[in-house]
């Protein structure tokens, strides 16, 4: 899928974790030409955790731009015009496979794959990380992880926390050796990557020497570090 715009995908950390150091989020605004970018912030993965947009307002606020977060649960707003007008659309962590649901019963779906071709700049945490690929690796169900499949807009699979949750990296190399998938995008906590158009731009590490790869299974795990800046 063809665009100039922005997809920067986080596999863990960033504002709901760290909201008074906003590192990764201050490379995010950077991407906008606007000389002060709208942020449309969807919660929906947490199902609006309170203390999550608490966290997103303590962060963004102290950078030049203007936030404001979007609720598909209370009374919702024309969604059309909501990604009209930001510069910026964030979508946060949480269970991939039930926003992705409530995503796509209010088109929003549809909205976010034009906003990327109008070229905007897209982002976002662990689900809001996987929702852009192909098809992502999830915890949305209690019993184990899945691969579930995610908007398309980038080609591949994702997976996020590839270091911070102990069952990731072995189901990578279960779903690899079950041909399940055939190699995977792998995004440490403290790390992202950023796309341009539909190519990767660089790997970030926004916490001290973290990492994302490239993993295949070719007798065993293959896991080639993407070339990357730290910030």
């Amino acid at each position: 899928m063809s665009s100039n715009g922005h997809i920067v995908a986080i596999g863990g950390g960033g504002f709901g974790r760290n909201p008074n150091k906003p590192i990764i989020e201050d490379y995010i605004v950077n991407l906008s030409p606007a000389k002060k970018p709208k942020i449309a912030f969807f919660p929906t993965a947490s199902a609006e955790n309170i203390q999550y947009i608490v966290n997103f307002y303590t962060a963004f606020t102290q950078l030049n731009c203007s936030p404001k977060d979007i609720s598909l649960f209370k009374k919702t707003p024309d969604l059309e015009s909501v990604i009209d007008e930001a510069d910026i659309i964030y979508v946060g962590g949480g269970n991939t496979k039930s926003m992705l649901a409530v995503f796509s019963d209010w088109g929003l779906d549809k909205l976010l794959i034009d906003a990327y071709k109008q070229g905007k700049v897209l982002a976002g945490v662990s689900a809001g990380a996987i929702c852009w690929f192909e098809k992502g690796i999830t915890d949305s169900w209690a019993s184990e992880l899945k691969v579930l499949d995610c908007l398309g807009i980038l080609e591949g699979v994702c997976c996020p926390h590839y270091d911070g949750e102990a069952d990731r990296r072995p189901s990578v190399e279960n779903f690899l050796k079950k041909n399940q998938i055939n190699e995977s995008l792998c995004i440490e906590d403290g790390s992202a990557v950023h796309y341009h158009g539909d190519t990767v731009k660089t790997a970030i590490s926004f916490y001290k020497d973290k990492n994302a790869y490239n993993v295949k299974y070719e007798n065993s795990l293959i896991e080639t570090p993407l070339k990357k800046i730290q910030i």
